[in-house]
């Protein structure tokens, strides 16, 4: 392995995500497994990474020392939930590591430390870190200008049944994304759910489906609905991996930036 390979720490590394974030970081040209963070009580503590998910022993083992796991990494990757990622977030900062996010439902409030954390190291923070999904943010944005107001949105999501936040992180960038698009703020016009005799449908409103059940990764579908016809711009993930490996490629772009706040858009060039 080349001594330039950036090092990366993996947080919450036993979870359905920590496991995929092993593999990619395991696989990755340019990217170096160094450690790999559980809770202090979980059963996984001292396997090795490697084993956990199938592949070879890796020669690190998980473990619950966070400020020792920094010390030896370039960078932490954390997927977990809310009060464990800004846990996480004091801890990089402390020890002037960066960090890329991916744990989605945060509050105002635990934002607004991401946002103050950014000024002090280099963050990459997103609902979605498929490449895929990238893409999509872009299609989204082009047929938003385009139809301008002249049709109506509507945003289906699904995922699987263990989902704690609803809509997704996802869903609710891809609503930012048409509403910024058209000139509108997305807290003004999102509407969340219909039940009983709500009356004709207001054009400036922004719908949101959810749908949990099974063990769907992860389906998103923008609908664009005007008289006549209607565009539906649909991403489906099929596994965990391609967010992994969009993440880990993003924690390589992320070593050895300046303090900051990083978007997607930025990784990838777009």
């Amino acid at each position: 392995m080349s001594a330039n390979n950036v090092r990366i720490a993996i947080n919450g590394a036993a979870g359905r995500m920590g496991r995929a974030l092993i593999n990619a970081a395991l696989v990755t040209p340019g990217a170096k497994l160094s450690a790999a963070v559980e809770r202090a009580n979980s059963p996984e503590l001292d396997t090795d990474a490697g084993n956990l998910v199938g592949l070879p022993a890796s020669g690190v083992e998980l473990g619950a020392d966070l400020a020792a796991a920094l010390a030896a990494s370039d960078v932490l990757v954390d997927f977990t939930r809310p009060e464990a990622t800004i846990a996480a977030l004091a801890a990089c900062v402390k020890a002037k590591r960066a960090m890329v996010i991916g744990t989605t439902g945060m509050t105002p409030e635990q934002k607004a430390k991401i946002d103050a954390a950014a000024k002090e190291i280099p963050i990459c923070m997103a609902a979605n870190f498929s490449i895929g999904v990238s893409v999509t943010m872009k299609l989204l944005e082009l047929a938003a200008k385009t139809f301008g107001n002249t049709v109506d949105v509507e945003i289906v999501e699904t995922h699987h049944k263990h989902k704690l936040d609803s809509p997704s992180g996802t869903a609710l960038v891809m609503g930012e994304v048409v509403a910024q698009a058209t000139g509108r703020n997305l807290k003004d016009v999102a509407l969340y759910g219909r039940e009983g005799q709500v009356g004709a449908r207001d054009r400036n409103t922004i719908g949101f489906a959810t749908i949990r059940g099974g063990d769907v990764v992860g389906d998103h579908t923008v609908m664009f609905l005007g008289e006549g016809e209607r565009l539906e711009i649909t991403h489906k993930a099929t596994s965990r991996l391609n967010f992994a490996q969009g993440a880990i490629r993003t924690a390589i772009w992320l070593s050895g930036r300046k303090p900051g706040f990083y978007s997607m858009r930025e990784v990838l060039g777009l």
